[in-house]
């Protein structure tokens, strides 16, 4: 393939990539492509991967963010379900010595574990129509640590400050407490819209999160409900949001919480602490 004309020996330029394989960001997909090489390079040196690391991809699209992977020496697992996309992926895969596996799929259905291995890293500039339900698929469930070292994902900057807001923050909810429960959250960087091909209407931002210890004595489901009961009537205080769930209100005065107070005033260690009452 031709190189880049001030760099003949270099990889073919991403636009030239589309063009020849009549790609194009489909809206139904969630799609928006980066060919900034050095923006892409900038975001596979977040999660730290050294040769022979293994990775995670999902929705590659034409492989920009993919070959800035490769670059890096690990080896790739990538998820497209766009066919379209599959003949590009597929040539790079066919340049990096058998470091890329290629699945053809929806990656809300893929066994992650299995074909990744433990330890993997995932990373990814996720499409936005599914980017939380995969984010908080890898975050929850009883299982930890989990299955992944390290989460590299590309979100809109509005869910990407939801995922690290603090107790008080307009942006806190059910999200961060499920983020900062057991894992450490950062948001590594922003990424203007004009990044993307579409450029899409709003800006975007890099999260990076690794696995912390998980809090003793706390059952994953009854946070889920718990936090779901708040939230679900912010508006409300918590004896009010709280009432209809078996032993909360006398959680909430044997850890001397106020009623009074609102779901978007309490800390992530506040909810946790009231998990583990209800968990006992």
């Amino acid at each position: 393939m031709s190189g880049d004309p001030d760099a003949p020996d270099g990889p073919e330029p991403l636009r030239s990539v589309i063009a020849r394989h009549g790609l194009s960001a489909s809206k139904a997909l969630g799609q928006n492509f980066i060919l900034d090489r050095q923006l892409l390079a900038r975001i596979a040196t977040i999660p730290g991967l050294a040769p022979g690391d293994r990775v995670y991809e999902v929705g590659p699209g034409p492989g920009g963010l993919t070959r800035a992977l490769l670059d890096t020496g690990a080896s790739v697992v990538a998820v497209e379900r766009d066919r379209r996309c599959i003949p590009a992926l597929a040539e790079l895969g066919a340049e990096s010595a058998n470091r890329l596996s290629l699945i053809e799929g929806d990656a809300l259905e893929v066994d992650e574990e299995r074909e990744a291995g433990t330890g993997a890293h995932i990373v990814a500039n996720l499409p936005y129509n599914v980017g939380t339900a995969l984010l908080l698929r890898w975050l929850g469930g009883e299982r930890w640590p989990p299955w992944w070292s390290s989460l590299t994902l590309m979100f809109q900057k509005e869910v990407a400050e939801r995922i690290v807001a603090r107790a008080g923050d307009d942006a806190y909810g059910r999200l961060a407490v499920a983020a900062q429960w057991r894992s450490t959250p950062r948001i590594a960087m922003p990424v203007h819209r004009s990044a993307f091909v579409p450029p899409p209407k709003v800006a975007s931002a890099v999260v990076h999160l690794v696995p912390a210890a998980e809090p003793e004595g706390v059952d994953p489901a009854v946070l889920e409900r718990l936090t779901a009961a708040a939230f679900g009537q912010r508006r409300k205080m918590l004896r009010q949001s709280l009432k209809a769930m078996p032993g909360a209100l006398d959680a909430l005065a044997t850890l001397g919480i106020d009623p009074a107070r609102r779901a978007e005033t309490v800390s992530v260690d506040e909810y946790v602490a009231l998990a583990r009452r209800l968990s006992a």
